[in-house]
């Protein structure tokens, strides 16, 4: 009895820290869809529905790592580590929407400010979908295992994202492939891991993309910890 309500006391603060990252999220991609559907609702063309579903799948990633976070100290390593391999899967269509800027142009029936507007609001939702998500996991791996373990998880897991994005944005794979495709998912990486130089734009994309990320990251997260320094102090 003392031991769940002492779980229950620690538990709150993070219920409502949860809830309110979710109330944020929430009307960040609520904004998302109706910039969509109100032009798809002017234009009668179905330009950019598609960005709903890529706002689908970052979803994913950020359901997993809140379920993870939210039950870690009642889940044993043999439930972690699979989910955690699902999360890794899907966890590149996130940070993947940021691409989706290549679809900008101008259009007839709108204007360009209200496709760039609403592009990157679906590219932000992305983004924070991904951070919030990988800090879930580098939580995880720091409680188990250290902060240098969990920093080296965030800064792979960042590296691999950038070249799962270029592997659905440029091969057009998606993360369901290792499935449905994996032998020409499989064939791909490795004539890009065994021969580099045949393809710079790979390892470009890759270590820029992955850059990018990473030191977005590392801001968000310091901006997060200055922002709670004076309320810890007072």
């Amino acid at each position: 009895m003392t031991a769940s309500l002492t779980f229950l006391s620690m538990a709150q603060p993070q219920l409502r820290q949860r809830l309110n990252l979710l109330l944020v999220l929430g009307a960040s991609l609520a904004l998302s869809v109706v910039l969509i559907t109100f032009r798809v609702f002017i234009t009668q063309k179905i330009t950019f529905v598609f960005l709903l579903w890529n706002l689908f799948l970052a979803l994913i990633p950020f359901g997993l790592s809140t379920l993870l976070r939210l039950t870690h100290g009642r889940l044993k390593a043999r439930v972690l580590l699979p989910v955690g391999a699902v999360w890794l899967l899907f966890f590149p269509n996130a940070p993947y929407i940021l691409t989706d800027l290549f679809h900008l142009e101008p259009r007839a029936g709108v204007p360009y400010w209200y496709d760039l507007a609403l592009i990157l609001t679906c590219a932000w939702n992305g983004l924070m979908l991904a951070y919030a998500s990988l800090t879930d996991m580098q939580m995880l791996v720091t409680r188990r295992l250290g902060w240098w373990a969990g920093w080296s998880f965030a800064a792979v897991a960042l590296l691999l994202s950038a070249f799962g994005v270029y592997l659905g944005r440029y091969l057009r794979f998606n993360s369901w492939d290792i499935i449905t495709n994996p032998l020409t998912l499989f064939f791909d990486i490795l004539n890009r891991l065994l021969h580099p130089w045949q393809h710079p734009s790979t390892w470009g994309v890759t270590l820029l993309f992955g850059a990018f990320l990473l030191l977005g990251y590392i801001t968000v997260r310091l901006l997060g910890r200055v922002n709670d320094e004076p309320m810890r102090a007072a």
